[in-house]
């Protein structure tokens, strides 16, 4: 094991797709509770984006490099784990690279049955939607979620995850080659909202009692007339704008709860419990079928430019990632 690894950093700072470029950088070295991973894939996600272009700086202590989430195997062990576990875990940053330092409490163990390219497209996913649908949104067994952008990687993990916790879903997106793969993941409505209200589509199934909302824009006040007496809107992005005309009587009247969240600034105590609380409830899903990654394209380390540049042209269908070679 070297001193230095190949890893993908940002020309410039910041930029476009083009200027993320192979590098050579000092291996990260492991402080105490901490692990070292010997990375064989990572997630590419919109945080990676945003972090590119300079508006979703790491937080304090956290590699400039980006990647969220990785999967590997184990070489400096702490904590349950030791040299050789094969692992999959949540990063601050620094995934996009051969080598990966995480506290111990954020890595799980690879979930049978699935590759290792598979468990790394699911900690930054998995912890998301868990977070943000079943604990801020209290999304329960009967009720209805409303996935917006369901085929991106958030959604397909969000649609499988809420039908295995027994609700019903009804998903959104662009054009009907993408409802149609939404519905395929398990969906029990799938919405193309080029040619469909999803508003009057979800009053007409009854209402919603959790929407994911990634969208923003004017998606607010059509989820507000979707939501049920009591629901919730839960906001993890805001691609469509993040400002929003925000009726207030019409909360009140529905006694909705407007809420939302970020994943990566959270402490690590904070990230720990939460990784417990996936690894109790979310492995068994997957261990019972109930939950695969979708997996739409896989790029070699060094073409992390690519990889950007396809993951923002959103053709995509659930996870864009990479692997080192």
């Amino acid at each position: 094991m070297t001193e230095t690894m190949k890893a993908i950093a940002v020309e410039g700072g910041r930029g476009p797709a083009e200027n993320l470029k192979a590098v050579e950088i000092a291996r990260p070295v492991p402080g105490p509770g901490q692990i070292l991973i010997k990375v064989e894939a990572a997630g590419v996600n919109r945080p990676d984006i945003a972090q590119r272009l300079g508006a979703y700086p790491p937080p304090p202590g956290a590699p400039d490099t980006l990647g969220l989430e990785v999967a590997g195997e184990v070489v400096v062990g702490a904590g349950r784990w030791k040299a050789g576990d094969k692992v999959c875990a949540l990063l601050g940053g620094g995934g996009y690279a051969q080598y990966a330092v995480c506290d111990a409490r954020h890595a799980l163990p690879i979930p049978q049955g699935l590759s290792v390219l598979e468990a790394a497209a699911l900690p930054e996913t998995v912890f998301t939607v868990f977070a943000n649908v079943f604990e801020h949104g209290s999304l329960k067994a009967g009720e209805t979620l409303m996935v917006h952008g369901a085929t991106s990687g958030i959604g397909t993990t969000a649609i499988q995850m809420a039908k295995a916790a027994g609700a019903k879903v009804i998903a959104t997106g662009r054009g009907a080659g993408k409802a149609a793969q939404a519905k395929a993941l398990g969906a029990d409505v799938s919405v193309d909202v080029t040619t469909e209200d999803f508003a009057e589509v979800a009053k007409a199934q009854g209402g919603v009692d959790v929407i994911l909302d990634m969208v923003g824009g004017d998606y607010f006040a059509k989820g507000l007339d979707s939501l049920k007496t009591g629901g919730r809107i839960v906001f993890i992005a805001a691609q469509g704008g993040g400002e929003i005309s925000f009726p207030v009587f019409r909360l009140m009247m529905k006694r909705a709860v407007v809420t939302g969240s970020t994943l990566r600034p959270r402490d690590a105590d904070e990230k720990a419990r939460l990784a417990a609380a996936v690894e109790a409830t979310v492995w068994p899903w997957i261990a019972a079928g109930k939950l695969k990654p979708q997996i739409d394209k896989v790029f070699p380390l060094a073409e992390a430019a690519a990889a950007h540049a396809y993951l923002e042209g959103g053709a995509h269908v659930g996870k864009v990632m990479l692997e080192a070679g």
